[in-house]
């Protein structure tokens, strides 16, 4: 059950909010409106009157409301209306109009509106037009002159919507704990639908401005970005001449004057406004170039990798950041992946958006490689390859996302935990997208029968625990290809396998080959060790350790065991 707080201002509020709630609606969606309940049990209900002019019902209603803030004249308060729409679940049983009054009889207690049994409160009525929802409109002077007591009205009203949930049995919303993005508003949906689109204004502009400030190093760039996507961007200039902030819209999508709807980036997130921004891009800063260029699905997959033990051993902050720097990569994946996984890492990065904020300041300064890699990966045509980099870095991603998860559960994020476990099933299935045919090719050029027997040899000998899952794995072809592209590149594939397997635990790997494959492929991609150190490493993997460790599987059924600490 869903309360949102709207406060209205001016002569006619709540004139204006009264034919509205009688009214057709934006498109026509109010069906049957009346009255459920109102502050004395008897108010007039334009709804309800047959027999009388509606218009002028509704004019008699928005007098009554109105008469305890017309008795204070001058001295009534500039904001005088209160809204309140509040809205069941889709897959809510239809509630009776004897439940909705109650529902809303609570909600003004609750918000300070109406405490129970203060005959002298604010007047309101609940209004009904449609099965899942109702709108409770007050007016904020209470009958014996003085202003009502709400202070949290928000908060306050949204813990009592937990506990009509509880008690109707309904399904249960996650607490929020203030970070959210704001949700679009019904006109909103409703003007996306009429123009026949499936999403809103505001959710587009929020996700291309994320990207662009993903894919940005100055701020320069981040309003050259949102001018190559589409976005027309305005800057809010001070006295001083200093840009404080900014605005954007979408060409087309205009107001009832034919001008432009604008939105600034504090409106569609918290961490969207400039300053924020400015201060993203600052601790995200330029990497040193690196002696030798290396691949960049590499050096990405490598700090997501890390991710998970930053959310295990490193304070809130680092690890904060971390979620930062993951859902910024999430951001970008789309841009670089083929058509058949793109609308799924695109819902991915939506879910995982509201993974990425909580109320613990995030410290970025750990977080560049893995910025600047997506980055290199956008600008450089050839970085795409094969999609076996996207493929690898997916693996890696989805084991982040679990850790994730966990980590939110363990700071009571609800919400948070919520999106990360959903982002699963979506990163899951164009994981599958991608890897499907890169394991496809890679099994196409297995080696000969002799060569993949002397691997499961190595296998069984390096790690015994786990080589008869790996061999009885649908991928295990591809794996037996890239140990045989690391050994003709001059690397040990026992080596390789120890390195590999030291790396994260199989236990609870849904696809042990695959995980294997992506892991040897980049670790077969390095540079070659020379002679003594092939003999060292050979040496020293005569015998592993069997002491393993237990992070959770990126799959539905095993992310909801803790995750354990993993040896790198």
């Amino acid at each position: 059950m869903i309360p949102k707080i709207i406060l209205g201002k001016g002569a006619r509020a709540t004139r204006r909010l009264i034919g509205y709630l009688y009214g057709p609606g934006s498109a026509n969606e109010h069906t049957d409106p009346h009255l459920v309940a109102s502050w004395n049990g008897f108010a007039p209900d334009p709804g309800r009157s047959p027999h009388r002019n509606p218009k002028q019902v509704e004019d008699q209603l928005a007098v009554q409301l109105d008469q305890p803030v017309k008795m204070l004249g001058d001295k009534a308060p500039t904001t005088t209306v209160w809204h309140c729409p509040v809205r069941a679940a889709p897959e809510a049983p239809i509630l009776t109009d004897a439940q909705w009054a109650d529902i809303a009889r609570r909600i003004v207690a609750a918000a300070g509106i109406a405490p129970e049994g203060d005959e002298e409160a604010c007047r309101w009525v609940a209004v009904r037009h449609a099965d899942d929802h109702i709108h409770i409109a007050a007016t904020l002077v209470r009958q014996d002159g003085r202003r009502p007591c709400r202070d949290h009205d928000i908060r306050a009203v949204q813990r009592e919507a937990r506990k009509i949930e509880a008690d109707l049995g309904l399904r249960r919303l996650n607490p929020g704990d203030g970070t959210a993005a704001k949700r679009p508003t019904s006109k909103e949906h409703f003007k996306a639908k009429r123009q026949g689109q499936d999403t809103t204004s505001r959710e587009i502009l929020r996700m291309r401005v994320r990207r662009a400030v993903a894919a940005a190093s100055t701020e320069t760039e981040f309003f050259a970005l949102l001018e190559a996507t589409g976005v027309t961007a305005r800057p809010k200039v001070g006295p001083s001449g200093d840009v404080l902030g900014y605005s954007v819209a979408l060409p087309g999508d205009l107001n009832q004057h034919g001008e432009p709807v604008w939105f600034s980036g504090s409106t569609l997130a918290g961490d969207l406004s400039l300053p924020k921004i400015r201060h993203r891009l600052t601790d995200t800063g330029p990497e040193p170039v690196a002696a030798r260029p290396t691949d960049p699905w590499h050096h990405a997959t490598a700090a997501t990798e890390r991710i998970p033990d930053h959310l295990t051993h490193s304070d809130g902050h680092v690890a904060q950041g971390q979620l930062v720097a993951l859902g910024g990569a999430l951001d970008l994946l789309p841009l670089t992946a083929p058509a058949t996984a793109r609308s799924e890492l695109e819902r991915a990065a939506a879910l995982f958006e509201r993974a990425t904020r909580s109320r613990i300041t995030a410290d970025a300064d750990s977080t560049r490689a893995l910025r600047r890699s997506i980055q290199t990966i956008l600008r450089t045509p050839t970085a795409t390859g094969d999609g076996t980099g996207l493929a690898m870095l997916l693996d890696a991603a989805l084991i982040a996302v679990a850790f994730a998860m966990h980590w939110h559960r363990k700071h009571q994020h609800t919400q948070q935990e919520a999106a990360a476990q959903q982002t699963l099933v979506h990163l899951q299935t164009a994981y599958a997208h991608v890897a499907v045919p890169v394991l496809n090719d890679l099994a196409r050029r297995t080696p000969g029968i002799q060569t993949k027997h002397r691997y499961a040899r190595h296998l069984q000998q390096t790690a015994p625990e786990h080589a008869e899952r790996i061999l009885q794995d649908p991928a295990w072809d591809a794996l037996a290809t890239v140990l045989a592209d690391a050994e003709t590149a001059g690397h040990n594939p026992t080596s390789l396998l120890n390195q590999a397997l030291d790396q994260r635990t199989l236990d609870d790997a849904r696809n042990p080959a695959r995980a294997l494959t992506w892991r040897i492929h980049r670790l077969g991609q390095r540079h070659t060790p020379g002679p003594r150190a092939q003999a060292a490493m050979a040496r020293s993997t005569t015998r592993r350790p069997t002491t393993t460790t237990h992070p959770p599987a990126a799959t539905p059924a095993a992310v909801q065991q803790p995750p354990h600490t993993r040896r790198r």
